[in-house]
C-alpha cells in the first residue's frame, strides 16, 4: 500500500467541496434537469451530512447554457459565461429543493448578485453557513467572464479552507486516456499534482489545476453516478483517483 493510500485512509475530512458538472442533471432528452438525477445526487450529498461532514457544493451549468459552446454559435463570449453562470444558480437551486424536502439545510451563494433569489457569495459567509450545518452552494462560477466552473469550484475551496476538493465524473478516476474511448487506458490510485500537471491530463482546466497546485489542494476524482460512492470516498475507499 502506497504511504498516500494510508494517509488518505486515515484522514478525517471536516469540510468538503464537491464539484459536479451540470451535466450530471441532465435528464433523458439531454437538456435541462432531471428530477431522478437530481435525487441521487442529493441523497449523496445527504449521506455526507449525516457523517458530520461540511459541505460545499460547486455545480456547472453545462445542461442549460455553456459559454464557450455559447461562443462559438455567435453569442459574445463575455454575455454568454454570464448567461452560463446563471444557469450554475438554477442547477444550485433545484437540489437545494430537494435536499430541503429531504430534511437537509441548504443555502444558495451566488458570485453574481441576484437579490431575493440567494445572497451573494463572501469567504466569510460561507464558512458561516458551513459551519452553521447548511450544504452550501456556491454558484455564479467566480462571477468573472473567462472562467470556468472548475475554476470557481478550485477557488471556492480554497476560500472556505477545504480539506479536500471532490470532482464527480462519469468514470472512476484519471487515466492515461479517455476510458470511454480507448479500452486499454490505464487508471491512476494516485498522482501528486506535479506529476499530473506533467503528464498533461485533463482532470480540471489548467487556471483550476494550477490554483490546486501553488495551494496545495488535493483533489480526489470519482464516479458520481454510483450510489453510495461519495460516503466511500469520505471512508477511505481507494475507488478513485486522489491527486495530492
Amino acid at each position: 500500500m502506497y504511504l498516500c493510500d494510508l494517509i488518505f485512509r486515515n484522514m478525517k475530512y471536516k469540510r468538503i467541496l464537491l464539484k459536479l458538472s451540470g451535466e450530471s442533471l441532465t435528464g433523458d432528452d439531454g437538456y435541462g434537469v432531471s428530477y431522478n438525477h437530481i435525487v441521487h445526487y442529493a441523497n449523496e450529498i445527504k449521506s455526507a451530512v449525516d457523517a458530520g461532514v461540511q459541505v460545499a457544493v460547486v455545480i456547472g451549468g453545462g445542461n442549460i447554457f455553456r459559454g464557450v459552446q455559447g461562443a462559438s454559435a455567435g453569442f459574445e463570449r463575455r454575455q454568454g459565461d454570464q448567461m452560463g453562470m446563471l444557469a450554475t444558480v438554477i442547477n444550485a437551486l433545484a437540489v437545494q429543493g430537494v435536499l430541503e424536502e429531504m430534511g437537509v439545510k441548504a443555502r444558495v451563494l451566488s458570485a453574481v448578485n441576484i437579490e431575493g433569489v440567494c445572497a451573494k457569495t463572501s469567504w466569510r459567509t460561507a464558512i458561516e453557513s458551513l459551519e452553521e450545518g447548511y450544504v452550501t452552494f456556491l454558484a455564479g462560477g467566480t462571477g468573472n467572464p473567462f472562467f470556468t466552473t472548475d475554476t470557481g469550484a478550485a477557488l471556492r475551496a480554497l476560500e472556505v479552507k477545504a480539506d479536500l476538493l471532490i470532482k464527480g465524473t462519469r468514470v472512476d478516476g484519471v487515466y492515461t486516456a479517455d476510458p470511454e474511448k480507448d479500452p486499454n487506458a490505464v487508471k491512476f490510485t494516485e498522482l501528486t499534482l506535479a506529476e499530473a500537471y506533467q503528464k498533461n491530463l485533463r482532470i480540471m482546466d489548467m487556471t483550476a489545476f494550477a490554483l490546486c497546485q501553488d495551494n496545495k489542494m488535493p483533489i480526489y476524482v470519482y464516479d458520481a453516478n454510483t450510489k453510495g460512492n461519495l460516503i466511500k470516498v469520505l471512508n477511505g475507499e481507494p475507488i478513485g483517483t486522489l491527486i495530492y
